[in-house]
């Protein structure tokens, strides 16, 4: 791949992952758990990887194309991540003194963030009008290939930024109960605000 774009894709990517939104709130809300947020970020990471193979497959040109296809993706995803939130808010997790709870969830965990990145038709968007952009026929890789790369490298940012996140929020918060809570039901909010936005502008749409 020329190094050129690959460095210029780097950059948009950081950029993107420093923007708040789904992913902080939910690895937010991992920090506040014992040893939950390897697999939340694992979760997060697969999804993201789930849509880079989509993508680079040509699957996501034909899926962009059908209309009714991505309204029922948003519909899922949104509903996923109004009823994650909303369990959020209701019961924000705050750290407890000597709570095992993510150790005996992990799966949990990964199939949660899974799907708040996964399961996003607003990621799969960005991925088909953002990574085809960044590679060049002429190179001596395929264009699957390159957007397998691409995603790579986005992913590997996602992994820095939503680990230190997840990591900043368990030393700060973790000694500080009241104020993790707060956190917390500002992040259940968060996930709320962010699926009712994608459901208002289906309805926009359908309209």
């Amino acid at each position: 791949m020329e190094m050129g774009l690959l460095t210029a894709f780097w950059a948009i990517s950081f950029s993107l992952v420093l923007t708040p939104g789904a992913d902080w709130a939910y690895a937010i809300s991992a920090g506040l758990r014992d040893r939950a947020i390897m697999p939340a970020v694992s979760g997060m990471l697969l999804g993201y990887l789930a849509i880079t193979l989509v993508v680079a497959a040509g699957v996501g040109a034909l899926v962009a194309g059908v209309p009714a296809v991505l309204t029922v993706l948003t519909v899922l995803g949104a509903g996923y991540l109004l009823w994650l939130g909303v369990g959020v808010l209701a019961h924000p997790p705050v750290p407890v003194a000597g709570e095992d709870q993510a150790a005996r969830s992990w799966t949990g965990w990964i199939v949660r963030g899974f799907a708040v990145s996964g399961i996003n038709p607003k990621a799969l968007l960005l991925f088909l009008a953002l990574l085809p952009q960044f590679t060049s026929r002429d190179g001596s890789w395929t264009i699957p290939s390159q957007i397998a790369a691409l995603g790579a490298v986005h992913m590997l940012n996602c992994a820095l930024i939503y680990s230190l996140v997840g990591t900043g929020s368990s030393m700060v918060l973790r000694t500080r109960p009241r104020v993790a809570r707060l956190v917390s039901q500002f992040s259940g909010a968060a996930m709320i605000a962010i699926a009712l936005f994608l459901l208002a502008e289906q309805l926009v749409i359908i309209r």
